[in-house]
C-alpha cells in the first residue's frame, strides 16, 4: 500500500479536572508510540514523582513571561495561581516533520492555538464526565489534591465544560474503553484530511503521468 507523506496534528484533548484526560493521553501514546507528547511549561513547584522535562518544564516566573514575550509560546493561561504553557518550536518542528502532537490543555490554550500560525492543523477533542458527582468522587479517588483545590476545581469545572461547543469532537467519558476506541477512530480520520496529507498533489500528478503513457 501507498503511503503519502502527511503533516502532523496538533491533537488537543480537553476536560475539567477529574474526567479522564489525561489518562486518555496516556493510553493514546501507549497505541502509537509515535505520538509525542507536548510538555507545557509551568511556574508552579513540581508535585512529589514529577520530573522536570519530562511531566513538565518547571519555570520561574520572569523566564516564562520572557518566552510569552519573544512569541515562544503557542498557547499560555494563568490558572489557580500559576503560568502554564506549550514552547511553540518543539512542537513547530515536530509538525513539520510529520509527526503528531498531543496536547492535554484547558479550552484558553485550545482557543489560542486555534487561533495560531499552526490553527489548521489541530484537531480538538473535549471530554465530559458522566455527571457531576462522578466527577467530584474521580478527583478525590486520584489523592493528589487538597479538600480547599478539589473545592476549587469542582467550581471551575462547570466554566470549563461550558466551552464544549468550541471543539471539533465531544465524547461523554462514561466508560474508558469505549471513549478511547473512540478517540483512535477519530484521529485515525483526521490524519486522513487533505489538508494534512501534502504529499497527495504530487501523487496525483504521478497518477496523471503513468495515466498519459498507457498506450492508445
Amino acid at each position: 500500500m501507498t503511503e503519502v507523506e502527511r503533516r502532523g496534528l496538533l491533537i488537543i484533548l480537553s476536560s475539567p479536572s477529574g474526567a479522564g484526560k489525561s489518562t486518555l493521553a496516556r493510553r493514546l501514546m501507549e497505541w502509537d508510540p509515535t505520538l509525542s507528547f507536548s510538555v507545557s511549561a509551568t511556574t508552579r513547584p513540581p508535585r512529589s514523582g514529577e520530573v522536570d522535562g519530562v511531566d513538565y518544564r518547571f519555570l520561574e516566573e520572569p523566564a516564562f513571561k520572557h518566552m510569552v514575550a519573544d512569541n515562544q509560546m503557542l498557547e499560555h493561561a494563568h490558572v489557580f495561581g500559576n503560568f502554564y504553557g506549550s514552547p511553540m518550536g518543539p512542537v513547530s518542528e515536530a509538525i513539520e516533520a510529520g509527526r503528531d502532537v498531543l496536547f492535554d490543555i484547558d479550552w484558553q490554550g485550545a482557543q489560542q492555538i486555534r487561533n495560531s500560525s499552526l490553527g489548521k492543523h489541530t484537531l480538538s477533542i473535549f471530554i465530559l464526565p458522566p455527571s457531576i458527582p462522578e466527577l467530584k468522587r474521580r478527583l478525590e479517588s486520584r489523592a493528589q489534591d487538597s479538600d480547599d483545590v478539589i473545592t476549587k476545581r469542582m467550581r471551575k469545572s462547570w466554566d470549563e465544560i461550558s466551552r464544549w461547543d468550541g471543539y471539533d469532537y465531544v465524547i461523554v467519558n462514561d466508560d474508558l474503553d469505549k471513549t478511547e476506541a473512540r478517540l483512535k477512530t477519530i484521529i485515525t480520520a483526521e490524519r486522513l484530511r487533505r489538508e494534512q496529507q501534502p504529499g497527495l498533489q504530487a501523487h496525483v500528478r504521478k497518477l496523471q503521468t503513468e495515466f498519459e503513457e498507457l498506450p492508445e
